[in-house]
């Protein structure tokens, strides 16, 4: 049966018609959403013609999720379509906002390897309203400054309290798990103390309206120059880094002003003072608490400040008061500097070659080396003073200078400085402010291999005679260059040490240089 013959439709023909199947359409028509128009001497139920578009606004509504009962007032108008529809929308946003959270906490335990024991407080402290996350860090906060009188470092702190979204992807939310746990650490609270004393005895009275900017302004060069000298090969403790202090302390010295007892010049007071600045900040426990407050609000991570900051503390250190800076040692005869530089690289890059893949782990003389660190850094120098020769000089240290061949690698930077040195007309020209001759790097690059290449000996456990036939002009050389460097803490040299009486060439040299 379709039809009555008057335009009524039989539920078997308004399930065809719709594609709504017959024990569906019988459910809906049960809860009211449905109603018959009229039934048959039988009692079947038959459907106006109004019947299938009512079917699929009841069908729509369905498949959005939206209940019997919403939809019956939508049908009956007692409440519109847009009402509905936002109201269950909002629904499903805190359900969504639910499963989120709870995929996050899943995640973050995963991460953290989070044992049985931890998991309640883990997924306390992952549901915790806004206001109780800031009431976690504000007492941290309280805790660590109780009695120190430092309001202005207080209400930068306070400022930055954690806001987490809403919505907060998997990585913020293991950040604020982190942070929460990281303020709880002693040291942690010990940290901020020492930081929030320094600046109560150091903040000036009345701070200019630029203080914040200014200080930024000083900590970005501070953190540029730095870099540019490191990747440069700049040691802090050489000559060479003393202009670089020069021109730091005297963008810093205008931050001063206000503050007790304010330098007025670049001199030994001023030196001090931003030294002690330096190591009053030098703190991972709250550079930590900055990135995971940063990554848990979604803000820009701040840049690293561990590495610029050794680097200035050190050459500061070196430079206690303003020097002469550079004093070029006198410019060594090219081609005999590049002998002597040749005989070093056959005589090193012989050692390397001879190193098994499975020594390459071993450690070395130089502090958190490896082998192959070791040999990454010597193939580093060569490629650097290559780049300088062709007027583009390398910013990588840091990069793979290797890759799966260690010696092929090594020797192919030793020929590309030969190459430099002969093809560019390195040895006759002069370079930098300071106009160092070109031979200089050859002299260097041979005091820095042999240095290097007594490490790696050392490591192997092979001799280190290295290139007895120049090893003494490689030491006479070096005392030339690095005579006038201080040995200082973070410096590049340790005190120098007594040699044997009978030792050779390189003994000597790693014996100055403090091996």
């Amino acid at each position: 049966m379709n039809e009555d013959g008057g335009g009524l439709l039989t539920i078997g023909a308004l399930a065809r018609r719709t594609g709504v199947p017959v024990k569906t359409v019988r459910r809906w028509s049960d809860e009211g959403l449905l109603p018959p128009a009229a039934r048959t001497p039988a009692g079947y139920r038959l459907y106006g013609p109004e019947a299938p578009a009512r079917l699929e606004i009841v069908r729509s509504l369905r498949d959005l999720g939206i209940g019997v009962a919403d939809i019956r007032a939508v049908l009956r108008s007692e409440r519109t379509v847009a009402d509905t529809a936002g109201c269950w929308a909002d629904a499903l946003d805190a359900q969504i906002r639910t499963l989120r959270l709870r995929r996050a906490v899943l995640r973050a335990v995963a991460a953290r390897g989070t044992a049985a024991e931890e998991l309640p407080d883990v997924h306390r402290l992952a549901r915790l309203t806004a206001a109780e996350r800031r009431r976690i860090i504000e007492e941290f906060i309280a805790d660590a400054l109780d009695g120190v009188a430092a309001p202005a470092y207080r209400a930068g702190l306070l400022a930055a309290a954690p806001d987490l979204p809403e919505d907060p992807a998997p990585d913020q939310l293991a950040a604020w798990l982190d942070l929460a746990d990281h303020v709880q650490r002693p040291e942690v609270r010990a940290a901020l103390r020492r930081l929030a004393e320094y600046s109560a005895r150091t903040t000036p009275a009345e701070p200019s309206a630029t203080a914040a900017e200014d200080a930024a302004r000083v900590a970005g060069l501070m953190r540029e120059r730095a870099e540019t000298a490191l990747a440069a090969g700049v040691a802090a403790d050489s000559p060479a880094a003393e202009p670089v202090v020069a021109e730091l302390v005297a963008a810093w010295l205008p931050t001063q002003v206000g503050t007790a007892d304010p330098p007025q010049r670049d001199d030994a007071h001023a030196r001090a003072r931003l030294l002690e600045q330096l190591e009053a900040a030098a703190e991972p426990h709250i550079e930590r608490y900055w990135q995971l407050m940063c990554t848990a609000t979604g803000r820009p991570q701040p840049p690293s400040w561990s590495v610029a900051g050794t680097w200035t503390a050190s050459a500061l250190r070196a430079h206690p008061e303003p020097g002469p800076g550079l004093v070029l040692p006198p410019a060594p005869d090219a081609q005999r500097a590049l002998y002597v530089y040749e005989r070093v690289a056959a005589h090193v890059a012989a050692l390397v070659d001879a190193v098994p893949g499975e020594a390459l782990e071993r450690p070395t003389p130089c502090d958190d080396w490896t082998v192959r660190q070791l040999i990454d850094h010597m193939t580093w120098e060569n490629l650097m003073i290559t780049s300088i020769a062709r007027d583009a000089p390398r910013t990588d240290p840091d990069a793979d200078h290797l890759g799966d061949d260690h010696a092929a690698a090594f020797r192919a930077s030793v020929d590309g400085l030969l190459a430099a040195f002969t093809g560019t007309g390195l040895l006759e020209r002069t370079y930098g402010p300071y106009g160092a001759p070109g031979a200089l790097f050859a002299q260097q690059a041979a005091v820095e291999l042999l240095a290097h290449g007594w490490d790696l000996a050392r490591a192997l456990g092979t001799s280190t005679d290295l290139a007895p036939e120049v090893a003494d002009e490689v030491l006479e050389a070096a005392r030339g260059i690095y005579g006038a460097a201080p040995r200082t803490e973070g410096g590049s040299f340790a005190p120098e040490r007594t040699a044997p009486a009978a030792a050779g060439g390189a003994d000597r040299l790693a014996a100055y240089l403090g091996r």
